[in-house]
């Protein structure tokens, strides 16, 4: 039981400092939400830039970044920001408030929210040493990610295959197991099941984020409401393209798992 309590301890104070960049850009997009003042000179949406690049730079003067997740968070709004132009425009969804930092109508503190979940991961993967047994080959996933890619613009025109990459995902990571170290020794989960427990969470955040107005689907116009379980759907594989993402910077160290739990090369 001390043994559980000192892991459990450990793994909430790791995860909370890998949710550092996103938990702080969250609070912050609540914070302005509730104490915004109506007729400030700045309008919101270009403080939460200032301030998402304000807490960027302040993470790699602590030296609470380093500089591949970095790398990282830059893809990261590359990738967000061009999906936003789409999506905006063809009205998934929209950013009710004006300002004057944007592009193509969308604001530019809105791919910093993709890139908290890349910077997640990067942080998490070193601080938990990940390891991982039944990996598959990187051609692979980097194939899975390009599909699921596609798919996100596509399947407004064409059919939606997210069925078909969902049965492709279970093919891929159906055996994967990852191990990472809460406290001394490893513990190990299924991939899978990881990728279903950051979804949970990210559309938990999502719920938070269109409360506090950053954005608001189509159905939220006239009021707020919670966002339909079923966008798990859509973050679970946002979730594989960040995990692959991260692959490209971060090496992936395949072991042998042995009967007693911990992973051997």
């Amino acid at each position: 039981m001390k043994q559980f309590i000192l892991e459990f301890w450990w793994f909430g104070l790791k995860q909370a400092y890998a949710c550092l960049f996103g938990g702080l850009l969250l609070a912050t997009i609540v914070a302005t939400y509730l104490l915004w003042p109506e007729n400030a000179a700045l309008a919101r949406y270009d403080f939460l830039f200032i301030a998402a690049i304000a807490i960027q730079a302040g993470l790699i003067a602590f030296k609470l970044e380093q500089p591949e997740e970095l790398k990282v968070i830059f893809i990261f709004h590359l990738v967000g920001t061009l999906m936003e132009i789409f999506k905006t425009h063809v009205g998934s969804w929209s950013y009710p408030e004006e300002n004057l930092i944007r592009i193509a109508g969308v604001p530019l503190f809105s791919g910093f929210m993709y890139s908290a979940v890349g910077s997640y991961i990067a942080r998490a993967w070193r601080i938990f040493d990940f390891r991982f047994v039944q990996y598959p080959r990187k051609e692979w996933t980097l194939l899975l990610c390009i599909l699921i890619y596609i798919n996100f613009f596509s399947h407004h025109y064409i059919w939606d295959l997210r069925y078909g990459l969902f049965a492709m995902t279970l093919w891929l990571y159906g055996g994967t197991r990852i191990f990472y170290r809460p406290y001394g020794v490893y513990r190990w989960m299924p991939l899978l099941l990881g990728f279903v427990l950051v979804s949970f969470f990210i559309w938990i955040a999502e719920n938070l984020g269109t409360f506090a107005a950053a954005w608001v689907y189509p159905n939220q116009r006239e009021g707020w409401r919670i966002v339909s379980f079923s966008k798990m759907g859509s973050w679970f594989l946002l979730m594989i393209i960040s995990f692959v993402l991260v692959t490209l910077v971060k090496p992936v160290l395949v072991y042998r798992a042995d009967l007693d739990g911990r992973a051997s090369k």
